[in-house]
């Protein structure tokens, strides 16, 4: 049986947090921009510190596992 707790948990993270899908810290002009599919090269480094610190809590702190079979 596989454990497929990370892959899911990090495939769903990366599509929500990825810089201008849905939002964008910090926005072009704004501390927060939604829906503008532009990036930048900070909002890339803030998003990638929120992926690597939600990815920490939900697979080493909480444990998620997801067996299927």
């Amino acid at each position: 049986m596989a454990d497929w707790g990370p892959v899911v948990i990090a495939t769903v993270l990366f599509v929500l947090i990825t810089p201008g899908l849905l939002c964008q810290i910090p926005g072009n002009g704004r501390h927060v921009g939604f829906c503008n599919m532009e990036t930048s090269g900070l909002a890339i480094l803030v998003h990638t510190i929120i992926f690597f610190v939600l990815i920490v809590i939900f697979l080493i702190a909480i444990g998620v596992h997801i067996y299927i079979g």
